[in-house]
């Protein structure tokens, strides 16, 4: 496995650094549909670096978001949640970016990581029944889903102009 290198270290604390920023303070919210964009510098690390460097600015952006901006104690289900998130990003966007990959990725990480991975979190972390937090998570994820898909799109074409300069 190839080591990272000093540029590539740096390129990754700042999307960590991005990553926690967006989370905690770039958010809309609406009504119980929150949408953010902190997905876009873990998905900017799978294009870039691969699985290797989606996974350490997930699950670093989030264990590091939770000891500087604490919603509650921390719990390690959402870091796993954002590992995983990480992987399919990579899986999904690593090598190629078409409509058809982004879209799969999206369907993954809204439907199986978001809808139910976390949903199954906060049932457990708020002792709350999970099919009734199921149902109303479901128009978020809905919505998120399109605006990740349409984000995602925009910005491959912008990276895939600059990833040779970016990654060296």
């Amino acid at each position: 496995m190839k080591k990272f290198d000093t540029r590539t270290m740096t390129m990754i604390a700042l999307l960590i650094a991005m990553t926690v920023f967006l989370a905690r303070f770039c958010s809309i919210s609406a009504w119980n549909i929150r949408i953010g964009f902190s997905f876009l510098p873990v998905a900017v690390a799978a294009i870039l670096f691969g699985m290797k460097g989606a996974c350490t600015v997930a699950a670093l952006s989030d264990i590091i978001g939770t000891i500087l901006f604490p919603v509650g104690p921390y719990f390690p289900g959402f870091t796993l949640t954002a590992f995983l998130t990480g992987i399919v990003y990579a899986m999904f966007l690593h090598k190629k970016q078409t409509p058809l990959r982004i879209l799969g990725c999206v369907a993954v990480n809204q439907l199986f990581l978001s809808l139910f991975l976390n949903s199954f979190w906060i049932s457990i972390w708020y002792s709350s029944p999970y099919v009734p937090l199921l149902a109303t998570r479901s128009v978020q994820t809905f919505v998120v889903g399109i605006a990740q898909f349409l984000t995602l799109g925009v910005v491959s074409k912008v990276l895939s102009v600059y990833k040779n300069q970016a990654v060296g």
